[in-house]
């Protein structure tokens, strides 16, 4: 397993792992299609999961590299409710699952997560020496509940995405992951885009439903 970590290049004098790396570019492909609804999205961020999983516990970020297991749990399932939702038109083309909003009830539900979540995650980094426990555990909260609503295509779940790389992006910075930290930055940009091709597809698809 250490073959992942010996060093591929050296960026900004910081040496980048063979892991950070692969974890790097199948994460990008993974926001990328999702962003563009695009089913491999699920399959391939099981493998950038594995990798995350691995540079996280090197770097000592444990709530990051728990969430990457969480996430793993959660990518099968978003790939199940996707696929579950594909359905064949008259055509015999594929439909995909609706983009749509949460209900009042479920932003109550995903508030009251967040806020039951982020301090007990907060409790346990802290226990087991974390980094940063703070900021950790704020990001592991949010992309929870960001993965879930994506699952779901709820369209504001970018805008939760776009707050944890705005968080991320120094926290990975301080703990020498520089190649990361650059990418979450691109990842940032990638939510803008996704967040408009979702408003873009629930608008029409309003359009289509609305009566004449």
């Amino acid at each position: 397993m250490h073959i992942f970590f010996n060093t591929a290049f050296t960026l900004f004098g910081q040496s980048v792992s063979w892991d950070e790396v692969i974890g790097d570019i199948t994460g990008l492909l993974s926001v990328w299609w999702v962003a563009k609804q695009n089913i491999w999205t699920w399959p391939i961020g099981l493998v950038n999961n594995v990798c995350f999983l691995l540079l996280f516990q090197h770097a000592k970020l444990f709530g990051n590299s728990l969430l990457q297991i969480i996430f793993f749990v959660e990518g099968v399932y978003g790939w199940w409710v996707w696929q579950r939702g594909r359905t064949q038109g008259e055509q015999q083309e594929v439909i995909e699952l609706p983009v749509r909003r949460p209900s009042g009830a479920e932003w109550i539900a995903l508030t009251v997560a967040t806020a039951a979540f982020w301090p007990a995650s907060w409790a346990l980094l802290k226990h087991y020496d974390d980094s940063s426990p703070a900021l950790d555990s704020l990001t592991t909260a949010l992309s929870l509940v960001a993965t879930y609503m994506q699952a779901k295509k709820m369209i504001e779940s970018w805008w939760l995405w776009i707050a944890v790389d705005a968080i991320s992006i120094p926290l990975f910075w301080s703990q020498g992951l520089k190649l990361t930290a650059a990418l979450f930055g691109v990842f940032m940009a990638v939510c803008v885009v996704g967040l408009l091709h979702w408003q873009r597809s629930y608008t029409a698809e309003r359009r289509e439903v609305a009566p004449v």
